[in-house]
């Protein structure tokens, strides 16, 4: 008995216009700045209309993407709410692989954008067993103080012990797979932003991050107990926003790209498996071959890495050991260099950086639940 899992951050699945770049240029779209804008009204019509032209295509891509990896289970990042969720389902998925995803699932986090993590499931799975839904839980409302992760790191970035770990939730969902008890968790970590204080962004953003993971295997552990917590069938599935190694991309076109992987010194993916606690599958790739993202701010700053997670506990990691996870990279733009036998065909109207199916990949593992 077999269950796909899979974990994608959509980017910006919305379903309003977001006119604060009018005010904010760091918000605007990079089309915009090439007109001249009378005023707000003339600027909010603009908006509007680009918004409209460019999410048909890119959420084509996205139901493409999401088709691809063929999951029972799909936890998202990156949902503005549950009608965003219906509308895309039934609007782009629906077309592409029919009466799938019934059970859909978000709650409100605590992004100042509003986007939040979601979940959709089949009623069961591709090999007939059923997925029943049991009960879901939020944990936005967990504070450093109530778990005991405030650290002075965390006080020097100005992080009181009264405010929310979570930069979005922590979303757990319970479920019986063919008749057995199975735990999702769904998270999106602290982004890692621009430079500061003489740190780089994931530098600067690191004691968010850490304390977000601790927060993630206190509640499992709470949940399950200390003792016997990496024995039971759970998985925690999300955009991290760390990672352990990158790959960093050099050269160009014509002379031909290079690709050197590098290892960090700390991440917060290390509190999650310190102690086997957890395994992170992408892991059983070729080193070359784990990125979910390609970041760059220009030919001086490039690099390919993992961001994008499934973890599994000990247990069910001992069970699966064969179990290899997939990447979908065809919906990635064409700006993306890929390492060499890596390529693949592109979606029909992926675009050099828009439209895309996101900025990340779909990561999807198939797990025997026994």
């Amino acid at each position: 008995m077999s269950l796909r899992l899979a974990t994608f951050n959509v980017e910006n699945l919305m379903n309003r216009f977001d006119f604060t770049g009018f005010r904010n240029e760091l918000y605007q779209d990079r089309v915009l700045a090439l007109y001249q804008i009378r005023d707000e009204a003339e600027y909010r019509q603009l908006e509007a209309a680009r918004a409209v032209a460019h999410t048909d295509d890119t959420r084509q891509l996205t139901a493409l993407a999401i088709a691809a990896a063929r999951a029972d289970i799909i936890c998202m990042q990156e949902v503005d709410n549950i009608e965003a969720l219906r509308a895309f389902e039934y609007g782009y998925l629906y077309k592409m692989v029919g009466s799938g995803y019934r059970g859909k699932y978000t709650t409100p986090g605590n992004d100042g954008r509003g986007i939040d993590v979601a979940v959709m499931m089949r009623e069961e799975t591709r090999h007939g067993q059923p997925i029943e839904f049991v009960g879901m839980r939020s944990h936005a409302h967990v504070t450093y103080e109530e778990l005991g992760l405030h650290t002075p790191e965390l006080e020097a970035l100005g992080e009181a012990p009264h405010e929310r770990i979570f930069r979005r939730d922590c979303l757990e969902i319970d479920l019986r797979v063919g008749g057995k008890p199975m735990t999702v968790y769904t998270v999106h970590f602290k982004s890692m932003g621009s430079p500061r204080n003489g740190m780089d962004g994931r530098e600067a953003t690191m004691p968010i991050r850490m304390a977000e993971a601790a927060a993630v295997r206190r509640i499992i552990e709470e949940r399950f107990g200390r003792e016997h917590a990496a024995t039971k069938r759970w998985a925690i599935c999300g955009d991290m926003n760390d990672y352990r190694e990158r790959v960093i991309v050099t050269g160009d076109v014509l002379e031909g790209h290079v690709f050197t992987p590098v290892e960090e010194a700390r991440s917060c993916i290390d509190v999650l498996t310190a102690g086997d606690f957890c395994e992170n599958v992408v892991e059983r790739r070729p080193m070359l071959d784990r990125w979910t993202l390609y970041h760059t701010r220009g030919p001086a700053e490039r690099h390919l890495c993992q961001l994008d997670y499934i973890f599994v506990s000990q247990g069910l990691a001992r069970r699966n050991a064969q179990a290899v996870p997939q990447i979908v990279r065809a919906g990635q733009p064409f700006r993306t260099p890929f390492p060499p036998g890596q390529e693949v065909e592109r979606y029909p109207r992926v675009g050099w950086d828009r439209p895309k199916a996101s900025d990340h990949c779909p990561v999807v593992v198939e797990l025997d639940i026994v």
